[in-house]
């Protein structure tokens, strides 16, 4: 896989402009897929503008001033993605969390500094591994053991802390919970959680709001009960 793409070609979720230059920087592989991220560089140069190209982003980068989910990162080509946090240290000081608008597009939410040292995350599976231990695999790609028992399920969100990973707390995904849409065409909108439809068939579960829609339920993102745990309005308004 090369480290760059045609910029015509770049994901749709993407702020940046589609006409300029020809080629721009492809996410490295990791937690999230390439269309569902922004590389770490071009959120930097393009989106906050903190620097003004590659070279002055790398130096930022070796100074350990950019942390990603609470950890420092060096790896320009880092893929940002849904509800990771960005954190850049003194003289920035600034806090920011990864969330999309109705545009479908991924924005930086600024953010509290304490907030940033937590995250919300989606359970997408949950299965036994040796010794009869439980582990849950998070949407950012995090394996989490957990002790036997835990009423986590498919569709719950955990928050976590940051870099720790500990959970704080489980968030079900059960009727009357608020809810984010992740994708689809109510993407970016907030519900309140109305029923969950099993499907006995090869069609995916659907999840009806109160609010008079539903979609699937891998685009259901859990984020409170009656008020969002985490800063996600100011995006969403757009």
């Amino acid at each position: 896989m090369t480290r760059r793409m045609k910029r015509r070609a770049s994901p749709r979720t993407w702020t940046t402009p589609r006409k300029g230059t020809k080629w721009i920087r492809r996410p490295s592989p990791g937690p999230h897929a390439q269309e569902e991220s922004i590389p770490l560089v071009l959120v930097l140069r393009d989106v906050r503008r903190v620097v003004a190209n590659a070279r002055e982003a790398r130096i930022l980068a070796r100074t350990g001033t950019v942390k990603v989910d609470g950890s420092i990162v060096h790896d320009l080509a880092r893929g940002l993605g849904l509800m990771d946090t960005l954190s850049f240290a003194a003289p920035l000081d600034s806090h920011y969390r990864i969330v999309k608008d109705r545009r479908n597009k991924l924005q930086l939410v600024p953010i509290p500094a304490a907030e940033a040292t937590t995250k919300l995350a989606r359970v997408r599976f949950k299965h036994t591994v040796r010794g009869g231990r439980v582990e849950v695999t998070l949407h950012d790609g995090r394996n989490l053991l957990v002790p036997a028992g835990s009423p986590y399920r498919v569709g719950d969100t955990l928050k976590i802390e940051l870099p720790s990973q500990k959970v704080q707390r489980h968030i079900p995904l059960s009727p009357g919970q608020l809810a984010y849409v992740s994708g689809g065409t109510h993407v970016g909108e907030l519900g309140h959680v109305e029923r969950v439809e099993v499907r006995n068939s090869s069609q995916p579960n659907l999840v009806h709001f109160k609010e008079g829609f539903s979609t699937i339920k891998e685009y259901v993102f859990v984020v409170g009960e009656t008020t969002p745990l985490v800063t996600l309005q100011e995006a969403l308004a757009q």
